[in-house]
């Protein structure tokens, strides 16, 4: 077998496999989405706020 054939059985199989997946609808994805979105946001505001927090404190003892 050479390595034409290889690659063509390659992609044969990717496609093949592809159709067996359960891709989620477009309602899941927004909804998934929206929620990454939000505790990436959520985790953004904890961690500058403790951010911000740490500084004020160092900077009354440092200054």
């Amino acid at each position: 077998m050479n390595i034409g054939e290889r690659i063509k059985i390659f992609f044969k199989e990717v496609f093949t496999e592809g159709k067996k997946v359960d891709w989620p609808t477009r309602q899941e994805t927004l909804r998934y989405t929206a929620l990454v979105l939000g505790i990436s946001a959520g985790a953004a505001i904890f961690l500058g706020a403790l951010d911000y927090g740490f500084v004020q404190l160092l900077s009354k003892f440092i200054f």
